[in-house]
């Protein structure tokens, strides 16, 4: 492995989308630091260029302290025993904090599709027959947006970025997607997890998007 390769921690690395960046990441010849809160539970996922290690994203001594060193954060991680505002917000501010003592300049969150515009000024989450608890869900990505675009420093380069609803593990990998800037783009609204992930490393390896909402699908 050269001395120039990268080094990226994703946090929620055990689920769907973190396994698939920690996939994409080592294919580019990348090393990884794969944050879970059980790291007995993730022993697959270890190898030459993956180190797993228990970590708490809303803990900015926890995130400092395992980032040091890495040049580009994602955070692909969520919780569902604990209200979704509490939990994304927390995790924003730690990130915010830990990844700047860190000296880490590249942030990607991921995002929800719930939160995108179908129209201007209405999103997917607006309309009257959207699922109120799945409204309150989408609730904590929009307070960690707002969060991020408020106070985050000019150190860190930060980006959510945000699949359509149908992120399908059994979608067809076309190594390829498209991008919007807070809009649902027009189109069959799913991607594969491997494309999702190469979106990911895209924007981590040639930064094209800061400070937005950046809608993929295929």
């Amino acid at each position: 492995m050269s001395d120039d390769t990268n080094d990226i921690i994703i946090f929620g690395a055990g689920g769907r989308v973190g396994r698939a960046a920690v996939t994409e990441a080592v294919a580019r010849g990348h090393r990884v630091t794969a944050v879970v809160r059980d790291p007995a539970k993730y022993r697959d996922l270890e190898g030459d260029s993956v180190r797993v290690v228990r970590g708490d994203v809303t803990d900015p001594a926890s995130v400092a302290a395992l980032a040091a060193g890495h040049t580009a954060a994602v955070n692909a991680s969520a919780r569902l025993d604990m209200p979704s505002e509490e939990y994304f917000t927390s995790a924003a501010k730690a990130l915010l904090a830990g990844l700047t003592e860190a000296g880490v300049g590249r942030l990607l969150a991921v995002g929800i599709g719930s939160t995108l515009e179908v129209s201007p000024g209405l999103r997917v989450m607006d309309a009257p027959e959207f699922p109120a608890e799945f409204r309150a869900f989408s609730q904590g990505h929009v307070a960690e947006f707002e969060l991020l675009t408020t106070e985050a420093g000019p150190a860190l380069d930060w980006l959510m970025v945000v699949p359509p609803l149908d992120l399908n593990q059994e979608a067809p990998v076309t190594g390829g997607y498209r991008t919007a800037v807070g809009a649902v783009l027009d189109g069959p609204g799913r991607i594969a997890h491997a494309d999702f992930a190469r979106a990911l490393l895209d924007e981590i390896e040639r930064p094209r998007h800061s400070r937005v909402l950046l809608a993929v699908s295929v």
